[in-house]
């Protein structure tokens, strides 16, 4: 006999109804794990508030290159034997490059001048010891450099030579330059076909003098420092701006002992060189084949540029409280391994969307100092190390951090607008650091530019940033992003990586929120 339940009902005749309810549960926990595995991915709300109160203004110069006489950046990149290439001119010229670094770096302490100016087959043919031992004809010399520089718009700034020249060789070539009197030396520039001076104002005294530049004490240096301004003279039209060869990374030693020993009145920058690193020097790994821990060690690098910022500006302080000169981080950039077959000298290397978050969180830190920090320049512009632009003969293209660059170029002598970002964690085995970086600028129309950057490979985030103050009338934005961290623009697929336009902002009451995916930079224009 069967038994029955306490209310008359048959035990067989409740045990469909018991795996029914076992389903239920089964799909419920189901949609609470999904629910929650959604809830992971996506970071927590970001919130951003902005000062209306115009900052100081951000320097164009922020916003500078570096083109090195160093493998394919000057020949086969700019130059290609007789003629400077105007595509790449057209294309600099979009993102309105302001000032370009030339011959070094490390090229420039055994650069001389007088080698690459006159008649192109009477120049004097030179070993880039350097870089690669290749021979050098000098075809691309002050000359060629200038009138690149005329092309493009922007200023030139020319490392001078320390290493193995003197003071009378940077001071003859400031007069070659820059004197509109009768001398020899300006009679000389008048018959090598350029009449009235150039007028270059930013002068570097030698390159990285704690290295290649010399393997100079900062005490050491700091003489010599002195010798070589006392020499270098401004002539009318051209004031001189002088920039100290400043410390290698977080040698605040060097920057200490500099600013306490040089002459501080003649002295417009300090430099300051750092690159981003994904591992050690010896291996610093490939600019394509890479994972996620090698994505994260180099987003951590790129972030120490806050601290080097920060605690160089501040030795400065000391010796400079009203900030009159100038941290010039004139080389920056991450810097892997050369790509498998080329000349490991030429330091050439391929440009992925990780590059361009680099560049993007990097000019955001410049964004944020620009109390202090008044001139930058990337390393370096063409076919070396973190380029803009790559070349394949007469073909070009252009890199994921070059559209960063033309993202950015609306900060470019705006007013910085301060803001207080509250951001998520990115991590990753056992570390973290902050997903999302930003900066705020206000133009000279009104029109406010916000740059964000999302880091985080995985996770979308959402961004609310309060408007008080601000124009919210129109609001534009563009965003860079690709489906991976490792994705890169290639001759045959010269667009794999670009701008879109972006329509993840809206108004919410008196906030805008913004949804930003995974691994991208977003540039709002609000108006």
């Amino acid at each position: 006999m069967k038994s029955s339940t306490p209310n008359g009902m048959k035990r067989d005749s409740i045990r469909p109804l018991n795996r029914y309810f076992k389903r239920i549960k089964g799909f419920l926990l189901l949609a609470a794990l999904l629910a929650t595995c959604s809830f992971l991915h996506a970071q927590q709300p970001v919130s951003i508030s902005i000062s209306d109160t115009s900052g100081p203004q951000i320097s164009r110069n922020i916003y500078g290159h570096f083109s090195e006489d160093l493998g394919r950046c000057i020949y086969d990149g700019f130059w290609t034997g007789d003629h400077i290439r105007m595509d790449i001119v057209e294309a600099l010229k979009k993102i309105k490059v302001p000032v370009l670094r030339w011959p070094g770096g490390c090229y420039a302490d055994q650069y001389h001048w007088r080698d690459a100016i006159g008649p192109r087959d009477q120049r004097k043919a030179t070993v880039n010891t350097t870089w690669g031992m290749v021979t050098e004809d000098n075809s691309f010399g002050t000359h060629e450099f200038l009138e690149l520089c005329g092309l493009l718009g922007c200023e030139p700034y020319i490392a001078g030579n320390v290493g193995t020249g003197t003071p009378e060789e940077m001071s003859n070539w400031l007069e070659y330059l820059n004197y509109d009197g009768k001398s020899t030396l300006a009679n000389l520039r008048r018959q090598n076909g350029r009449d009235k001076p150039w007028k270059v104002s930013f002068w570097g005294v030698g390159n990285e003098s704690w290295g290649c530049g010399g393997s100079m004490t900062p005490e050491f240096y700091a003489m010599q420092y002195r010798r070589y301004a006392e020499f270098c003279k401004s002539y009318p039209g051209a004031p001189l701006k002088l920039i100290a060869s400043g410390a290698n990374s977080d040698d605040y030693n060097w920057t200490e002992a500099l600013m306490k020993n040089i002459t501080l009145w003649n002295t417009w920058g300090v430099s300051v060189h750092y690159y981003t690193l994904a591992g050690p020097w010896e291996h610093k790994g490939s600019a394509t084949q890479f994972g996620e821990d090698l994505y994260f060690k180099a987003m951590k690098s790129c972030l120490k540029m806050e601290e080097i910022v920060n605690k160089h500006a501040a030795i400065m302080d000391k010796y400079d409280p009203k900030k009159k000169v100038g941290l010039v981080v004139d080389e920056w950039g991450i810097w892997t391994d050369a790509e498998p077959g080329s000349n490991p000298g030429f330091l050439y290397q391929q440009n992925s969307l990780r590059d361009a978050l680099i560049a993007g969180t990097t000019l955001n830190i410049f964004n944020n100092h620009t109390d202090r920090v008044k001139m930058a320049a990337l390393a370096q512009t063409v076919n070396v190390l973190q380029a803009l632009i790559l070349t394949e003969k007469d073909k070009m293209l252009l890199t994921p951090t070059y559209h960063v660059f033309d993202l950015y170029k609306v900060h470019q002598d705006a007013h910085s607008l301060v803001l207080k970002l509250n951001s998520p964690d990115y991590a990753y085995g056992g570390d973290k650091i902050p997903a999302v970086n930003a900066s705020a600028s206000r133009d000279s129309l009104g029109a406010v530019h916000i740059s964000l950057v999302n880091i985080d490979p995985s996770k979308k985030v959402t961004v609310r940033i309060g408007l008080q103050g601000l124009p919210s009338k129109n609001i534009q934005g563009q965003v860079l992003t690709s489906g991976k961290f490792t994705d890169v623009n290639t001759f045959s697929q010269p667009d794999k990586v670009h701008l879109t336009s972006f329509s993840g902002a809206k108004k919410d009451g008196g906030d805008l929120v913004v949804e930003m995916p995974a691994e991208s930079i977003v540039m709002l224009e609000l108006k």
